[in-house]
């Protein structure tokens, strides 16, 4: 009886993962609201994400999250994992970036572990 148990609820598990996947057109959410409004764009691969934040005055640190939120939401919905390799910068051991005008601009590339 645990047996059949644990095949039914391994079934559902792998269900619910597969419709999660497959079904793109759900928008998921934070669990609450981000600081800074962030836009994604893909590159000709689409695994290559550029992601664009305007940032009011503020520092890395402080878009970060909401940076990261763009990224994982992606990587999560087309390809399956939420691992994102962020290109770096060689300065400061940090997430490279650059400014255009009033929005910060990072890099990065979904990954699969």
């Amino acid at each position: 009886m645990i047996r059949l148990l644990l095949i039914i609820s391994l079934v559902f598990a792998t269900a619910s993962c597969s419709r999660l996947s497959r079904d793109k057109s759900r928008n998921a959410a934070s669990e609450r609201e981000l600081p800074f409004k962030a836009k994604l764009s893909t590159g000709e691969d689409k695994r290559d994400i550029t992601i664009s934040v305007a940032n009011k005055g503020a520092g890395v640190e402080a878009v970060r999250e909401s940076v990261r939120f763009e990224a994982t939401k992606y990587c999560l919905l087309n390809y399956g994992g939420s691992d994102a390799e962020w290109r770096m910068s060689s300065v400061s051991e940090d997430w490279a970036f650059t400014q255009d005008g009033d929005k910060l601009v990072f890099n990065a590339r979904c990954i699969k572990r």
